[in-house]
């Protein structure tokens, strides 16, 4: 049987373990903050230790924050890493996080996937995610096993650290310009004396709709902020995207939409909303207007 150690058990993570256990592999569980991880202890070996967690295991599957949090987590748990193991990188660490831990790899005498994934809360928990993949061609079959039980699919990019980072952070970016204009679009039509629902109501269904639309304007004008995806967490990947997207050689003009979402996520952080979700971008707007 295959033995999965994860690294990280937060609001992405604590879904995923679920998914992982729920296949039939074998399970242990480490988190810097003991309490979501023995929240898992029906479906999981938990360790207080990185180290003992990773000791003897197949797969190390990372989900916290940063490059920097991933990086800390897995120098932690070095001792009890073996040569050959496979690590599945899931966090958004940007392209040039990527390209730093493949390295770290290395040194350790890991096998290394790039594996962000798309998807928040309850995609997670329901093992409906969107891995993206970029690594050796050899680690595919294992890597699949977890692929397999964390997602609905898996769309392998290519073989190069960052290739797979650098779409989620395209995939998030598109993220934060929709809740960017939703909210925007929301706040203009109040400001013309219309209820705020008829924005909503006259986009349904047609060509101009998309599912995230409905699911963010209705959360907005509901005032239901508990967090899928934390508006902390969308300006902290915008600020990656913008990272790769001057290391490309874009400037600010050529992303001018996605630099308006970024001010108005940075905003919003600004405002105290940080922890919230992503829809909370709306609150700003509305106290700038009272």
């Amino acid at each position: 049987m295959t033995t999965v150690a994860l690294l990280g058990t937060g609001t992405m993570g604590t879904g995923m373990a679920r998914r992982i256990a729920g296949a039939g592999l074998d399970l242990r569980v480490w988190n810097r903050s003991p309490g979501s991880a023995h929240a898992l202890a029906d479906v999981a070996t938990v360790e207080l230790d990185a180290a003992k967690a990773v000791q003897g295991a197949d797969v190390v599957v990372t989900m916290v924050w940063d490059a920097d949090s991933v990086a800390d987590v897995v120098r932690a748990a070095a001792p009890g890493l073996a040569e050959g193991m496979l690590w599945l990188q899931t966090s958004t660490v940007g392209v040039e996080g990527a390209r730093r831990l493949s390295p770290l790899a290395g040194e350790l005498g890991m096998v290394f996937v790039d594996s962000p994934v798309l998807g928040t809360k309850q995609p997670a928990a329901q093992g409906q995610l969107v891995v993206l993949a970029a690594g050796p061609e050899q680690a595919k079959e294992q890597a699949g096993a977890v692929f397999g039980a964390i997602g609905r699919r898996t769309i392998w990019v290519g073989e190069e650290p960052g290739q797979a980072s650098a779409l989620k952070l395209v995939v998030n970016s598109w993220l934060a310009t929709v809740a960017e204009s939703v909210a925007e679009l929301l706040t203009a039509t109040r400001a013309l004396g219309l209820d705020p629902r008829l924005f909503l109501d006259a986009i349904k269904g047609g060509s101009l709709d998309a599912p995230f639309v409905g699911l963010k304007g209705g959360a907005m004008l509901d005032g239901s902020f508990d967090p899928s995806f934390s508006v902390a967490g969308a300006a902290k990947d915008v600020g990656l995207a913008f990272d790769a997207l001057t290391a490309a050689g874009l400037d600010t003009v050529d992303v001018a939409v996605l630099a308006a979402a970024r001010q108005g996520l940075d905003r919003a952080v600004a405002d105290g909303h940080g922890d919230l979700d992503v829809a909370a971008v709306y609150l700003s707007h509305q106290g700038a207007k009272a």
